[in-house]
């Protein structure tokens, strides 16, 4: 017995609404990590090795979501080398 019904069309697999998935779950991520940034306004201390820097925390989480984004795709293309 083959089962017919439920399973995705050939070229519709990963897709919804014409749309691959992919594509939406970094779309949520942007939105929540946009979301995140600017729900923390508060000024801030970071404290370097040497100096101290006073900024808006959302600068500093997103240079922090930048230097991890930069990092993840660095090492990405490492692994598929």
């Amino acid at each position: 017995m083959t089962k017919t019904s439920g399973s995705p069309s050939s070229g519709q697999r990963g897709e919804i609404g014409g749309v691959p998935t992919r594509w939406i779950g970094i779309g949520v991520i942007v939105v929540l990590a946009l979301w995140f940034l600017f729900a923390n306004l508060d000024k801030v201390k970071i404290q370097f090795w040497v100096f101290t820097v006073t900024c808006p925390l959302w600068i500093a989480l997103l240079a922090t979501l930048i230097a991890g984004t930069a990092l993840g795709w660095l090492l990405k293309g490492r692994r598929n080398r």
